[in-house]
């Protein structure tokens, strides 16, 4: 199996809910769940592999306070070389809906000062040649991807396979935050988008067409990966030819992260040397489990046939 990688945000998640609908001002509900629980992008994929039973390393950093060290703790040796920011660690308070849905209060905390040299300070490029480095959390983590450049060209010089999921922009999908990304697209190997990210980064309504327009203008043999919720999953691969796999019918508990757990499974399987269709199917099954279980459950990856790779 090749190595795999996630640098990105770790932070703390508050998740309360259900409610339906929003309270007045002034005013208190009681709801019937509450779950403290590591979070991020970064985090929910780290989190998922280790369910899963993958190997892997995470480069992150921490806020100097009580949150900062039950990060620390809860990721154990693969935490041991993570940086100490000045600041307060990241705060996401989670308000679920009914219908599965979400909305999140954040704070900047520690997220921002995440660095290239505390990426650096963690991950053995050597160790993960060959391998895969998710990058996320990118419009959170300010620091660093101001040096996206630096990271694109360290793990390309020791032959790790870069693979980005920006996340979603505070500020949304401005033309600048458009551009920036288009930028970074263009020097990854592999993208793990959304649907509405899939076409607002194009331009065009159809997800499958606009995967191509953005296959077309990142490294030769890379990936386009659509994350399309409870339609499944659609990929242009490296040969251009457009897979596609479907996603179970569950009924939705919490579909916080379920994005992130997609991509663990995902990579797991591309790691493990499965065809793109299986990747697909690893990312769905899995990620459907995780939004209809709760406590959560990630169940297993599928049993795949000997590596190829």
């Amino acid at each position: 199996m090749r190595p795999l990688a996630v640098i990105g945000n770790v932070n703390v998640d508050l998740i309360l809910g259900p409610t339906a609908p929003w309270p007045k001002a002034g005013t208190e509900i009681i709801v019937d769940h509450d779950e403290l629980r590591v979070g991020g992008q970064a985090g929910n994929s780290a989190l998922a592999w280790e369910a899963l039973g993958v190997d892997f390393e995470i480069a992150a950093n921490v806020g100097n306070d009580q949150f900062g060290l039950w990060l620390r703790t809860a990721f154990g040796r693969r935490a041991a070389k993570w940086a100490i920011s000045s600041e307060r660690t990241t705060l996401s308070v989670g308000i679920t809906h009914p219908d599965g849905e979400r909305t999140f209060f954040t704070t900047h905390g520690h997220l921002p000062r995440f660095s290239l040299a505390d990426t650096l300070s963690v991950l053995d490029g050597k160790r993960l040649s060959g391998g895969y480095a998710l990058l996320c959390g990118s419009f959170l983590t300010t620091d660093l991807a101001q040096d996206y450049d630096a990271i694109f060209d360290w793990a390309h010089g020791h032959d790790i396979s870069v693979v980005l999921d920006t996340g979603w922009p505070p500020d949304g999908w401005t033309e600048a935050n458009c551009a920036t990304t288009r930028t970074w697209l263009s020097r990854c190997d592999c993208a793990l988008l959304n649907e509405v990210e899939t076409t607002t980064l194009a331009g065009r309504d159809n997800p499958a067409e606009a995967a191509r327009t953005i296959w077309s203008s990142m490294r030769k043999g890379a990936v386009v990966v659509v994350k399309c919720g409870p339609d499944g999953a659609i990929a242009i691969g490296a040969d251009g030819e457009l897979v596609s796999a479907g996603a179970p019918k569950v009924k939705v508990v919490d579909t916080i992260g379920a994005g992130d757990v997609f991509n663990s499974a995902f990579l797991a399987a591309l790691a493990k040397g499965q065809p793109l269709a299986t990747c697909l199917a690893a990312g769905t099954q899995v990620a459907s489990r995780a939004i209809s279980t709760l406590p959560r459950s990630y169940g297993h990856l599928p049993d795949f046939r000997d590596d190829i790779a």
